[in-house]
């Protein structure tokens, strides 16, 4: 039965109902073969745009420019022993058979080819959160006893699935280092236990850049797998192009654009994903964070203008950055020449799409923190105060306080957390004046107040 998996990933469709017989040959693989542009296809373009422009295209069922939603939970089948063949691995999405669509969908596959593409691996599955797609990996990259090492800048979700989640339902322990440590990241490993070296591409909120082809490179020397959260830098980076072996996202951040949708995958070896979806072994199969159709109709149709998306923000991003730092605030931008990682970003990143689309404003404490987003939500209206990011309008919250809170005060310390550190994701609605002179505002009225001291 578990052979069902191992045919998932090489499915790229016809397009067509089937007719008649289920027990499709010859001609079958033939078209499959033609239009398969898939899962893979990605990893000769450098460019993540290209990868996705060169992927197949999915038509509508009656010839629509957008792909039908296959909506059904279940599917039928023509034969009795249809059924028997593809709970036997005989028979599967490779070729058009669907049984059940918290295994497979069609609609859920075909975001999973642009994921894939977009992140330059072999395959991709598409999960209902970023949370989902984490865990799922850890738990099949690691069994009981396992270990992980990771960074000690982390999403606070994700530091607490580490620090008290897997140690107490699963028996996996985390350590935790200075991912810009390489000597402290060779030594925390242990051969034979360790099983995973997990960070974020950049970190959340800190915004420290990894420097994924080396650290790829000291894991797999020990043979540990690296698994590398790419939310914060979706297009900017391509983490699996530098070595990493798998790469996470939340899609519900920039990827989907809009605020709306909770949604994650996971892109990496087909290998890997193919044993997340074995029917006795694999998480993603058992746990069943099954992503809705619907939901991935909705994704598939903006990933096509991520890549614009992607540099209006990092473009403002860029420009605020500067222009607060010129006033004398405390700015944290990797795009900032003075970032001690911009040289670093600069030389892993993908042309022409920046260097990210957050940045962030030290007021200290978190008083200050709390006025100073006030200021900017409901007197200059340059944002709103809401966690997540990657939408188009800016989002801002105090990330000690709030998305890193699942962090005690010493584990935010060495992460490098202020309590006073306000996290903006720089959206690109308006004109770019336009919102500077909201910011402008909201700065000048907590100078005025006393609330701001202004260092030139």
């Amino acid at each position: 039965m578990a052979g069902m998996a191992n045919q998932a990933f090489g499915y790229t469709g016809n397009g067509r109902k089937r007719q008649g017989s289920d027990d499709i040959g010859g001609d079958g693989d033939m078209i499959v073969a033609k239009k398969g542009m898939g899962q893979g296809a990605a990893a000769c373009w450098d460019d993540p745009a290209a990868a996705l422009a060169a992927a197949r295209h999915e038509f509508g069922e009656h010839g629509g420019v957008n792909m039908s939603i296959e909506a059904s939970a279940t599917f039928t089948v023509m034969e009795p022993e249809t059924m028997r063949r593809m709970f036997a691995g005989e028979l599967g999405p490779d070729r058009d058979f669907f049984i059940y669509s918290r295994h497979f969908n069609p609609t859920v596959l075909n975001l999973g080819r642009q994921m894939a593409c977009l992140e330059g691996t072999e395959a991709a599955y598409c999960t209902a959160s970023g949370m989902s797609a984490i865990s799922s990996v850890l738990m099949q990259i690691c069994s009981s006893g396992g270990h992980v090492v990771a960074s000690q800048a982390l999403y606070g979700g994700t530091h607490a699935l580490l620090t008290h989640f897997l140690p107490r339902a699963c028996n996996i322990t985390t350590s935790f280092v200075d991912i810009r440590d390489h000597v402290a990241v060779r030594e925390a490993i242990v051969e034979g236990r360790t099983k995973a070296l997990y960070f974020e591409a950049m970190s959340n909120p800190t915004l420290t850049v990894a420097d994924v082809p080396e650290l790829s490179r000291i894991a797999h020397e020990k043979g540990v797998t690296v698994v590398v959260d790419n939310t914060f830098a979706p297009m900017v980076l391509s983490p699996a192009r530098l070595g990493a072996d798998v790469v996470v996202h939340s899609i519900s951040k920039f990827i989907s654009g809009g605020a709306d949708i909770i949604a994650g995958a996971v892109c990496g070896p087909a290998s890997l994903v193919n044993s997340m979806m074995d029917l006795h072994q694999g998480t993603l199969m058992l746990l069943g964070p099954t992503m809705n159709a619907k939901v991935a109709f909705e994704l598939s149709e903006r990933i096509p203008h991520l890549g614009l998306r992607m540099k209006e923000h990092c473009s403002r991003a860029l420009t605020f950055a500067t222009r607060l730092k010129k006033m004398g605030l405390k700015v944290i931008y990797p795009g900032l020449e003075d970032h001690p990682d911009h040289a670093l970003l600069k030389s892993m990143a993908n042309k022409n799409y920046g260097y990210g689309g957050l940045m962030c404003v030290d007021m200290e404490t978190e008083e200050r923190a709390n006025r100073f987003m006030n200021l900017l939500q409901n007197y200059s209206q340059f944002g709103f105060m809401a966690v997540s990011l990657g939408y188009y309008e800016t989002l801002m919250s105090c990330s000690g306080s709030s998305t890193s809170s699942e962090m005690s005060h010493e584990e935010q310390v060495l992460a490098g957390i202020s309590p006073g550190l306000v996290r903006l994701s720089v959206g690109y609605i308006g004109t770019l004046e336009q919102r500077w002179s909201q910011l402008e505002k909201a700065i000048s009225r907590m100078v005025q107040e006393g609330g701001m001291l202004l260092k030139n």
